[in-house]
């Protein structure tokens, strides 16, 4: 039996384990849930500034940044293999660069550099603000939360962290593993790649996207990257790259397996019909991302400072002009493929998202 006098004793010990949580009115007249989010008010709108406030090229690759930044770290290695979401792509560039799976990340680390350095933040801390602010651009996006009070990192990630396009299933999913993902969280990670292009597989098509909604958090994606490939959007088969349905539109090798693949199938298929479901896996698998090597007991949330999307009602997932049930190379044995609609018109050509 716990007495009283026990309980009250318990509950003395867990609040002052706690960091002391003070509301604030920062300097700019904003009210956030501490003082010490009042600094991400100020970064915000030099962030806004990076991303052209829209869902664009450099929304996407910052984006793309947290998951580079935070993926080096392993639990089978400890200290020596990386110190998650610690900036250490930021701060170790030249020895993180050298890793080929980071190729096409220098341009938007040396434009987010001068503004963590302006307002004296932790290379940790911006990117995955930047990333969360990045996504906040896009229609219909999740509303991530940011945690701040990373420390500096203090050793470059080794290579061989981030999984590439040419891996196959099994390799992906023990890297991932050994961070802490099960493969539902992995498929849910992809759904950034809603809102994502490439510059370096094909580099002759600069801004392909992998989807026909590029600026949109839709489910379109996971229909798209299960029909039939017939076509590259290129100059042909590049290492990584498998052919899509779609004319203008790029489909990584890693993903066509990932959708067919039985450990994921039936996740991949899931999201089609499910929009809210892929928000709130994305939302949650980004989280641990994000604080991926460190205790986010020792953070601040800092979530308030992050616009919230726009909300946009999307229409039901559907099949690309001229496609249907037939072109679909359905992969998930427990569950039918649901039955879409079918957009009206030509064939769908995706424009190439432009260079900045």
């Amino acid at each position: 039996m716990i007495t009283t006098s026990l309980v009250f004793t318990a509950l003395i010990a867990l609040s002052a384990a706690r960091p002391h949580m003070r509301r604030a009115t920062c300097p700019g007249g904003q009210t956030t849930a501490n003082e010490a989010c009042c600094v991400w008010f100020d970064v915000l709108p030099d962030v806004q500034d990076l991303l052209d406030n829209e869902c664009g090229e450099e929304a996407h690759e910052s984006l793309r940044l947290t998951f580079h930044d935070a993926i080096g770290f392993s639990l089978k290695q400890g200290q020596s293999g990386g110190g998650g979401a610690d900036g250490s792509i930021m701060a170790f560039t030249d020895d993180e660069l050298k890793d080929p799976a980071n190729d096409g990340t220098d341009d938007i680390i040396e434009k987010q550099r001068p503004v963590a350095l302006k307002h004296n933040v932790t290379f940790g801390d911006f990117i995955q603000f930047a990333g969360a602010v990045a996504v906040s651009q896009c229609k219909a996006g999740p509303h991530l939360k940011f945690f701040a009070g990373r420390p500096n990192a203090t050793q470059a990630a080794p290579f061989n962290s981030v999984p590439e396009p040419i891996d196959d299933v099994d390799t992906i999913l023990a890297r991932m593993g050994d961070a802490g993902f099960s493969p539902e969280e992995v498929v849910a990670l992809l759904a950034s790649h809603s809102v994502a292009a490439q510059d370096t597989i094909d580099p002759s098509i600069h801004g392909s996207p992998f989807d026909s909604t590029p600026d949109t958090f839709d489910s379109q994606f996971f229909v798209e990257t299960l029909l039939k490939g017939t076509l590259f959007p290129g100059n042909g088969s590049n290492p990584g790259e498998v052919q899509s349905a779609i004319e203008g539109e790029l489909r990584l090798q890693s993903d066509g397996l990932l959708a067919r693949d039985p450990r994921t199938a039936c996740e991949w298929q899931s999201f089609i019909t499910d929009h809210q479901s892929m928000i709130t896996k994305f939302e949650n698998a980004m989280l641990k991302l994000s604080t991926l090597g460190h205790d986010q007991n020792d953070l601040v949330d800092c979530s308030d400072v992050i616009p919230a999307p726009d909300g946009a009602k999307l229409p039901d997932a559907s099949f690309p002009p001229t496609l249907s049930n037939a072109d679909v190379e359905a992969a998930c044995s427990a569950t039918p493929f649901p039955t879409l609609s079918t957009q009206p018109g030509p064939a769908t050509s995706i424009a190439r998202v432009p260079a900045s």
